[in-house]
């Protein structure tokens, strides 16, 4: 569904990304693990094409990351969302499912809403949301068009206890559909729960991609080690 070769990213001859490979399968939840300026962040918006690459190859459904076709197959939550000002959250829902072309698309969107304990709140402009509300309309506008890959940018920053259980639980139910969906973050409670695979980055290159329990076979400390144990183990500084 994803393959990334060579993904390098330079700013003002500052290598911020440094000749990334990896592949994504159909039905896989891989996280994308790593401290804060480990380059997660940039390889994503690359990905998905905020940031211009510098060098390197991405492809999405076996189409170009940046063609039309590619850009049909997946959704983008950003780290920090952005909703419009002026459009209530159902004119976000209504927004997204005519560019997209949904057709039928307000039971769907009500399902959502409700997901995230919405629907009383539709009528709400975009300029008088909590950082924590902005995040759930954007999850819920990504989900509309029911894209077959995901791309989360830390996304349980900014929500309640319930919103996060919930994100976990439609993590679930979006692999068992056959999606596809890479999660960005730096807090490694509950993605062992979530993720097949563990992609760990540092200083723009990844230094380790596997299954997590594979993974916990690299630390030198041996058997035993949580993911957090691993985590701090692999990018400690030399």
């Amino acid at each position: 569904m994803l393959t990334v070769t060579q993904l390098t990213k330079v700013y003002n001859k500052q290598a911020a990304v440094k000749e990334v490979s990896f592949h994504l399968d159909g039905g896989e939840v891989v996280g994308l693990l790593g401290p804060n300026g480990a380059g997660k962040s940039t390889t994503m918006k690359c990905i998905v094409g905020l940031l211009r690459k510098t060098e390197g190859e991405i492809q999405i459904g076996g189409y170009d990351h940046l063609s039309v076709e590619a850009k049909k197959l997946f959704s983008y939550i950003p780290e920090t969302p952005y909703v419009y000002d002026l459009l209530t959250i159902w004119e976000h829902m209504q927004f997204v499912a005519q560019a997209y072309g949904v057709k039928d698309w307000k039971p769907r969107a009500l399902e959502l809403l409700e997901m995230y304990e919405l629907e009383d709140k539709q009528k709400k402009l975009g300029r008088d949301l909590s950082k924590g509300m902005r995040q759930k309309v954007s999850i819920c506008c990504a989900l509309l068009p029911d894209p077959k890959l995901l791309f989360f940018d830390e996304p349980m920053i900014g929500l309640d206890p319930k919103a996060i259980k919930n994100t976990k639980n439609l993590f679930k139910t979006l692999k068992e559909q056959g999606k596809t969906i890479l999660v960005s973050t730096h807090l490694i409670e509950g993605i062992e729960s979530i993720a097949d695979r563990i992609m760990i980055m540092k200083e723009g290159q990844i230094i380790g991609n596997d299954s997590i329990a594979n993974l916990k076979l690299q630390a030198e400390s041996g058997s035993g080690l949580s993911l957090e144990d691993l985590f701090l183990e692999l990018t400690k500084d030399e």
